[in-house]
């Protein structure tokens, strides 16, 4: 795992955009894998701007949903379809098609999960997902005490989980009770995960998925087991981490040519 410290979330999403713009250079078709909420949204605008400056041509690049919000209509503009679409895939000038994502308005959501499982396996695996991280250290909608090998499921959002949403919704009545996420057995098949954590409120669920034991209660400790696993983090977030000057030693060594 790699970790990087940066001074502030812009600068943490220029860097990983331009690791975007990198792998859609050399694999003009990547799948990418993003995340909703209000961390990534640096990334998507950097993002933008690139393509919007001719400096990488994202013309072919699917999307892929990390989850998705059960019962909520697809049109809703909370549904993480709506969301996605609003975020990424218009501002990159993408097409409805090039988007995937799990079936959060199906009678049979068991059904709907194993056949979004599916069609990421079937699509050639996701080649950079990106992940943001909960206060309590969940990572998609896999919340404490989620199995590390689980796959696209349905959950249940603890309390704080909802309460941590409901600055999205007219008030935590309004945020759904269950989830389809794909699982953390899924999310570790991806080529590349990069996860993006900002503030303070972060900084010990940071700490304690990359410095801590490996461990359902903290989902994100599994990205100790991905072979590519880069966590970028502001200088608040990175402040609970024992090895923080480590890090950035190891960080301002490193070759231009490994990239991100």
């Amino acid at each position: 795992m790699e970790v990087v410290i940066v001074p502030d979330s812009a600068t943490g999403g220029e860097l990983i955009a331009e690791a975007m713009a990198d792998l859609l250079r050399r694999k003009p078709d990547a799948l990418l894998g993003v995340a909703t909420g209000s961390t990534p949204l640096p990334i998507y605008e950097a993002l933008s701007a690139k393509v919007h400056a001719s400096e990488v041509d994202a013309s072919r690049a699917r999307i892929c949903q990390l989850d998705e919000y059960v019962g909520l209509p697809s049109g809703h503009p909370e549904s993480y379809r709506s969301v996605v679409l609003r975020e990424v895939v218009e501002p990159l000038g993408l097409t409805d098609a090039s988007f995937m994502g799990p079936d959060g308005t199906a009678d049979d959501v068991a059904a709907a999960c194993l056949a979004y499982d599916r069609a990421l396996a079937e699509s050639g695996g996701v080649d950079l997902q990106l992940l943001g991280i909960g206060t309590d250290g969940h990572i998609g909608f896999n919340e404490p005490c989620s199995s590390l090998a689980s796959r696209t499921r349905i959950k249940t959002l603890t309390q704080q989980t909802r309460q941590d949403n409901a600055r999205f919704f007219d008030g935590i009545d309004d945020v759904p009770h269950h989830v389809i996420t794909q699982g953390i057995g899924t999310i570790l098949e991806a080529r590349h995960l990069v996860l993006l954590a900002t503030g303070e409120a972060k900084a010990d669920a940071v700490a304690l998925a990359v410095e801590g034991p490996l461990s359902a209660l903290v989902p994100a400790s599994a990205l100790q087991l991905h072979p590519h696993a880069t966590v970028v983090v502001d200088e608040a977030a990175a402040s609970s981490l024992k090895l923080a000057d480590y890090f950035r030693a190891t960080y301002a060594a490193k070759p231009v040519w490994q990239g991100l």
